[in-house]
Parts: structure tokens; C-alpha cells; sequence
């Protein structure tokens, strides 16, 4: 029997209170419990972890969906434009080439000789260059042959410039075009091509065509320095025949793209062509002579 006075066995009633009052103030103090997840059904004991994912697997997950910023957009568009025109470049190198590789023996044979012809071309005309300065330097009149050679050097410009007539062997080149497919490019590419092998003179449907010469479509016909020329299209040429025509055959060349274009081409060669259509001297509005 305890046999503490009675004040004393109360305060010690108030620091030690019953266990339920004790547990109650426990539960106040302690955060509301949370009932705990369900376990899925079919699953076993604990929850597993997530697999690890692999490098492409993260690397998706990176891609997709795509996020694309407006600077990655500008980007893009300049880069597939860039590879575009890198592509169209290699399939016109490509079809070039192909033309050639392509090529009979003989036709590769006809274009090494129209490149020796050029070569032997300028190497004559060096030395014709040659012999006019010793004649200058060797002739007692100096004088008299200089005016010589002033006059017919002056001949040559004149049929270059297309303000005297000429005439000499050649070709004559006609186009029927009667699908209207022929355009200004394509008889452009065979008056260089006519040049490169040595042409000397070009009329084309009773035009001269000169150094300042241009070509524009006008429908379905074509402008030769603002004159209208219609199928068919009739080229007279001065210049060796042997030349003019291999140039024109060769393949890729003027003859198979306008026959691609269903138009028909046929080229005769001559003894004596005659190019008559003049152009008028034009003065120039700046230049001088500077020996004046």
C-alpha cells in the first residue's frame, strides 16, 4: 500500500496519465494516416523496378516527338537547299559524262581530232600573227605593207563584224520544228557550238549573227536581235566543212537534243556559201583609239 500522502499521489497521477489518455494524445500529435496503394492485381509481393532503357532507346525518346525552334527550322530549309543544288550539279555532271562514256570508238576517235583541228587552228593563226610582224620588221616599205595588212585586216573584221558580205565553204543547217519545241536556248547553243569549231560567218533566216547577237523566245518563234524568225530554221555557215558538222554530231550535242525535242535536222555541206546579210557600222559613243 502506498503510503505517500494524498497530494503527492495526485501529482504524481498527473505526470504519469493512463495509458488511453496518453494514446490519444499520440494519434493528435501524429500526421493523418494514408492508406496505402492497392498492389496491382496479377503482380506478385513488391513492386519491380522500371527497366533500365538503352542508349537508342534514349535517344528516341530524345527525338520523338520532335521539339524544333525556329533558328533549327531556318537551318534546315537553307541545308536541304544546299543539297538540292548539290545534287542537281552531280546528275548534270553525271549525264555528261554518261553521254561520253557511252560513246562509240569512233564518235570518241571524231571528237580527240575536232580538238586537234582547233589546236592546229590557233597554232596557224600564231604563226600567221608571226610572219606579218617579220614582214613589218624585214620589208624596205614598212610603210606600204602595213597599209597592206591595215586593209585586209580590216577585211576580216568586216566579216566579223558582219558589215561586208562573205562567202566560202561551209554548211547549211536546217531545223523543221514542226512541234513548236525548239526554243532560243537550244539555237544559241548551236551558234556557240558553230563558233567553237571554227565558223568564220553566220546568217540564220537571212540575219547576221555577230558577237553582240542575242536570242529570245517570242512565242513559238524565236528573236534574233529583235527580229522575228519561224520554223524552219535555215543556218548558213562559212567554215571548213569537216569541222562544222563532226561539232554538230557529236553526242550530247545540238543534233540529239533537238531530235530529243521531236524536231529534225539535217546539214548539207558546200563549196561556196554566201552569207549576205550586213549589219550597219555602229560608232562607239566612248571609245577612242589610243594612238590617236
Amino acid at each position: 500500500m502506498d503510503e505517500r500522502p494524498a497530494n503527492e499521489r495526485l501529482e504524481s497521477a498527473k505526470d504519469f496519465p493512463n495509458p488511453g489518455n496518453r494514446e490519444n494524445r499520440l494519434r493528435k500529435e501524429l500526421p493523418p494516416e494514408v492508406p496505402g496503394r492497392a498492389p496491382e492485381q496479377g503482380g506478385g509481393g513488391g513492386e519491380e523496378p522500371a527497366p533500365a532503357l538503352t542508349g537508342r532507346q534514349r535517344l528516341v525518346k530524345g527525338l520523338w516527338p520532335p521539339r524544333f525552334t525556329r533558328a533549327q527550322l531556318v537551318v534546315a530549309v537553307l541545308l536541304f537547299g544546299l543539297g538540292f543544288g548539290l545534287a542537281v550539279q552531280v546528275a548534270s555532271n553525271s549525264d555528261s559524262d554518261s553521254a561520253l562514256r557511252g560513246a562509240r570508238q569512233e564518235d570518241l576517235v571524231r571528237i580527240l581530232d575536232e580538238l586537234d583541228d582547233r589546236t592546229q587552228r590557233l597554232e596557224d593563226e600564231k604563226q600567221g600573227l608571226e610572219k606579218q610582224r617579220q614582214e613589218l620588221e624585214n620589208s624596205s616599205d614598212q610603210a606600204e605593207e602595213a597599209r597592206k595588212q591595215t586593209v585586209e585586216k580590216e577585211r576580216q573584221l568586216g566579216v566579223l563584224a558582219g558589215t561586208v558580205a562573205a562567202q566560202g565553204p561551209g554548211i547549211t543547217m536546217t531545223i523543221e520544228d514542226t512541234k513548236g519545241t525548239v526554243q532560243a536556248d537550244m539555237l544559241l547553243d548551236a551558234i556557240q557550238e558553230l563558233r567553237a569549231a571554227g565558223a568564220e560567218a553566220i546568217q540564220v533566216n537571212g540575219v547576221r549573227v555577230v558577237a553582240s547577237t542575242y536570242l529570245t523566245d517570242s512565242g513559238k518563234s524565236v528573236d534574233v536581235d529583235g527580229n522575228k524568225i519561224n520554223a524552219p530554221y535555215r543556218f548558213q555557215v562559212i567554215g571548213k566543212p569537216q569541222d562544222l558538222e563532226p561539232a554538230l554530231n557529236i553526242p550530247g550535242g545540238v543534233v540529239q537534243t533537238l531530235e530529243k525535242e521531236q524536231a529534225t535536222v539535217s546539214i548539207e555541206r558546200s563549196d561556196k556559201i554566201v552569207v549576205d546579210a550586213l549589219r550597219a557600222a555602229k560608232q562607239p559613243d566612248y571609245a577612242r583609239s589610243s594612238s590617236q
